[in-house]
């Protein structure tokens, strides 16, 4: 574990697996102030409540089904088998609001979240009403479920989505970033959730062990050099600095749930590539989407 990568079970904290970047969280990771994310199981019939608090939230189910209780009433998330099965039902809270998660069959499910000021609506966004784009082409074609981005969602500080990228392939690619406050890029942390799985059709044995894995590196001066296997439940994050590819290994799907805010006075998704591979973009005309996509349920 490094200040940047946390594998799956190093971020516990009481009932929740992982716990980084709220307000309530045990864990201090220096230098990180906007974003978070919690991820918890609920066995049948359990619950799980996060106090009101100075952070906006999205509740998103990972595998099964979820009512979510804000301010005496509840919203129910019909959820999925599993993060490789298309998009979810998912809850948007604003600031000061107390929220209790419950599952009558139980299930897993993340909080995005991070600190806000500004108080906007509590927001069911159902599957049918999630924007799904397929991004790249070839073996760079991945899904990406946009939930949480300005176009979607009214919300204070944070930009929000999920990604699924079918074995083999590479996202996050061509290297970006955005790590300054200038023209044609923001200024915004991230936080990268994983789950792996082996791949729809393929042979591998009971034993396999469904890995990926990601890369970021330094733009500047600010030391940084992730190159890391990562599996189910496993985050890292992205204080500054070039980051991709997040790379599926052959033979397993990767996915991955982004949450991004940043210091800046405009929520908005703007980055610049890694001159040494922002050419790859200009390939992808001449190429087709991936035919394994998009993955539904």
């Amino acid at each position: 574990m490094t200040d940047w990568v946390y594998p799956a079970g190093t971020a516990t904290d009481g009932a929740w697996q992982t716990s980084i970047g709220a307000v309530d969280s045990e864990l201090d990771v220096p230098g990180w102030a906007h974003t978070g994310i919690k991820i918890a199981v609920l066995a049948p019939g359990e619950s799980l409540s996060m106090p009101a608090a100075a952070e906006e939230r999205i509740i998103v189910p990972l595998q099964g089904a979820f009512n979510a209780a804000v301010d005496g009433q509840d919203h129910e998330l019909a959820g999925r088998p599993s993060v490789f099965n298309g998009p979810s039902d998912v809850l948007y809270t604003g600031i000061d609001t107390a929220v209790t998660v419950s599952s009558a069959a139980g299930g897993r499910f993340a909080v995005a979240l991070a600190p806000a000021r500004a108080a906007y609506p509590t927001r069911l966004v159902t599957a049918a009403q999630t924007p799904v784009e397929l991004r790249g082409a070839g073996n760079c074609s991945r899904q990406v479920h946009n939930f949480g981005t300005p176009a979607a969602l009214e919300a204070d500080r944070f930009i929000v989505c999920e990604v699924i990228t079918p074995a083999g392939n590479w996202s996050s690619y061509p290297p970006h970033k955005h790590d300054e406050e200038k023209d044609g890029e923001s200024n915004l942390e991230e936080i990268y959730y994983f789950e792996t799985r082996v791949a729809r059709d393929s042979p591998a044995p009971e034993e396999s062990d469904p890995v990926g894995y990601a890369r970021v590196y330094a733009s500047d001066e600010r030391p940084i050099d992730v190159n890391v296997e990562v599996r189910t439940g496993d985050v890292v994050l992205v204080p500054y600095g070039w980051h991709g590819p997040a790379m599926a290994a052959p033979g397993y799907d990767l996915y991955y749930l982004n949450v991004m805010a940043g210091p800046g006075s405009v929520r908005e998704w703007l980055i610049s590539d890694d001159p040494h591979h922002g050419w790859v973009r200009s390939i992808w005309d001449q190429e087709s989407i991936d035919p394994r996509l998009p993955f539904t349920s």
